[in-house]
């Protein structure tokens, strides 16, 4: 087991849940653009690294990532512009949303005694 296979689980673990709520925009894995899963990777680097950060802190530091590669608020996600709906502070996610935090966190953390 390795990161990139922890963040594959998280990955798909999310895209499942986009599902369930209606949202089909998540592609596989293995069909997802690289920036996407080299984003996964490190959340899973982040939490790895810092054990006790929780949901807020892991929305927090994909918004740290998003912006430094230049990504913006958009009212629909569009990678072309940059732009994303979920690029606002933790506390303004819709709680839908937040949802996808918590899966990650909980993946990483269930999985990361694999390494």
């Amino acid at each position: 087991m390795d990161v990139k296979k922890i963040a594959e689980v998280a990955h798909e673990t999310n895209r499942a849940y986009c599902e369930t709520i209606d949202d089909f925009s998540q592609p596989s894995w293995r069909n997802a653009p690289v920036w996407q899963r080299k984003s996964a990777v490190n959340g899973v680097k982040f939490h790895i690294a810092n054990p006790d950060a929780g949901c807020a802190s892991s929305h927090e530091s994909w918004l740290a990532e998003k912006q430094a590669d230049g990504w913006k608020f958009g009212e629909v996600k569009d990678p072309e512009k940059k732009e994303h709906p979920c690029f606002v502070p933790y506390r303004e996610l819709p709680d839908e949303q937040k949802v996808k935090d918590a899966l990650f966190v909980g993946v990483v953390r269930a999985m990361k005694i694999l390494l």
